[in-house]
């Protein structure tokens, strides 16, 4: 699966987390993560004058039921250098971006109407309720639900544009790319919520508290076994202005009349603060509770350094919103889609307007013509190659006729040669005959005379060595071979005889002699 670029919103406070899965089942590796300020240079304010009020220059938003309210701030470009920064070395067309919103940006609605098989037909009533009771306009592409614990639909919806799929867009143009992908735009609450619930697996009838802190703002999740039961009001209460942890508690308190929670069985601690003090002073107020932290021994964090594992609590909502993501592709659960229609439109590799559309049938013509073109072209190439085929297997059995008169032509060629050899064997061995047939003659007449070597030491010079018992004998030999020399007669002792060893050239070329 791909990996992901979690960026998580909150106010001025943007967290990121890159995480990886390789495949399902196998623990989720967190490669990088990074807190950027985010300072807003100016805020565009569309909203009914119910919807929110201006006390001492700081913006007060109502909560489920208040209007909604289009907050979109412009971020500076030094933010954006940051975040770019905060991701340098990664290649980032590999990597899937999910926006995570929490409110204003996202809004919150009951419903508890009546319910449709069809998801279509159950979000067009419920964007018909919102219309009625909030006169906000939803587009059923920015709208999606999940079911809370008492089998009620909690809605979750976005209106206008979203500042933090501009920040990824703006994030994209600065690395020179038109986009990055988006899947899905997700709810923190939802997704935390989700994670937490799967984490610790709470007994059915258990009552649980989430408790988010951030540095401007914090959240407050009620659970009723391991499912949603209510999201309270974001607090405007947070690590950088908080003094006393007190105000929690009745604004927990407050929180748990409103969700119609009767107690607290386990707390679970998250974000800026898990410390020490914070625990006890939970166990403090709710002493029935088991108030701990949300650990993360599910992930690989060896990619990370070591400050950063110390306070990686504070990006549980990132962490959460991988889990979530990854859990629906392997078809774990499924969660909550935002993402609106336009970034679907622009993320589409073909992008229609209403004159491409008129277009459209002289495309279907064209590829008619091409298609038509192509199979004519396709049936004369099948009826070349044929031929080409044939002509392949004529030239190789031309090539195998070739090969056989090559052989045919050596064999004519050496022919000749042949013939001259056994010419000359037969010049050869008539001399040979002739010569052998003097010496038999001459040896058989004088008993006293043998050849022991016979040998050939030039093509036209014969050799002969040998013994007589008689050196007269050995003179009448050498006149009886034609041309012959006595080279030389040595007296030697065989046995009890007196013999003389003789060596006798004559030249072969006189032969044959005429009769």
């Amino acid at each position: 699966m791909k990996p992901l670029v979690c960026i998580y919103c909150e106010g001025n406070d943007t967290k990121l987390a890159v995480v990886s899965q390789e495949k399902n089942g196998e623990k989720v590796k967190v490669i990088r993560t990074a807190a950027v300020s985010v300072s807003a240079t100016s805020t565009d304010i569309e909203a009914d004058a119910t919807g929110f009020q201006l006390e001492e220059d700081s913006l007060q938003l109502e909560g489920l039921e208040g209007e909604p309210t289009s907050l979109q701030p412009k971020v500076d470009d030094s933010a954006i250098g940051e975040i770019k920064k905060a991701l340098t070395g990664l290649n980032l067309n590999n990597y899937s971006f999910i926006p995570v919103l929490t409110e204003p940006s996202i809004y919150y609605h009951l419903y508890e109407g009546s319910r449709s098989a069809k998801s279509q037909k159950l979000k067009e009533a419920i964007i018909n309720e919102i219309l009625e009771t909030k006169n906000v306009s939803v587009d059923k592409d920015g709208i999606d639900f999940t079911e809370l614990s008492d089998k009620s639909l909690l809605s979750v919806f976005i209106v206008g544009e979203v500042a933090c799929i501009n920040m990824i867009n703006a994030v994209a143009h600065q690395n020179g790319k038109r986009f990055y992908k988006i899947p899905t735009v997700k709810s923190s609450d939802i997704s935390l919520s989700y994670y937490v619930a799967k984490k610790k697996k709470f007994f059915p009838d258990d009552h649980s508290l989430i408790v988010y802190i951030g540095k401007e703002y914090s959240k407050l999740i009620f659970l009723h076994g391991r499912k949603l039961k209510h999201i309270g009001t974001t607090l405007d209460i947070g690590t950088s202005n908080l003094h006393t942890y007190d105000v929690y508690f009745s604004k927990i308190l407050l929180e748990m009349e409103n969700g119609g929670i009767p107690s607290l069985d386990n707390i679970i601690v998250c974000g800026e603060d898990d410390s020490e003090n914070l625990i006890l002073s939970f166990y403090g107020t709710f002493p029935e509770a088991n108030v701990s932290r949300l650990e993360f021994d599910d992930l690989e964090l060896s990619d990370i350094d070591e400050e950063t594992r110390e306070n990686f609590s504070s990006f549980s909502i990132p962490i959460a919103v991988a889990i979530d993501y990854y859990d629906e592709q392997n078809q774990v659960h499924q969660g909550i889609n935002l993402l609106p229609k336009s970034v679907r439109e622009e993320q589409k590799f073909f992008q229609f307007s209403w004159h491409s559309y008129a277009v459209l049938p002289l495309l279907f013509l064209v590829a008619f013509w091409v298609t038509q073109k192509s199979l004519t072209n396709t049936n004369e190439i099948n009826k070349l190659d044929d031929q080409i085929k044939e002509k392949t297997a004529l030239m190789k059995q031309n090539q195998q006729v070739l090969a056989q008169i090559a052989q045919l032509e050596d064999k004519i060629s050496g022919f000749d040669q042949t013939q001259a050899i056994l010419d000359s064997a037969t010049v050869g061995t008539g001399v040979w005959y002739q010569v052998l047939q003097d010496i038999a003659s001459f040896t058989s007449k004088k008993k006293s005379i043998w050849l022991t070597k016979l040998t050939r030491s030039d093509p036209q010079t014969v050799l002969a060595e040998g013994y007589s018992l008689s050196r007269y004998a050995l003179t009448d030999f050498a006149y009886s071979v034609e041309s012959a020399t006595l080279n030389s007669m040595f007296y030697e002792a065989l046995r009890d005889r007196s013999a003389y060893k003789f060596n006798l050239t004559f030249n072969i070329s006189t032969y044959p002699k005429d009769k």
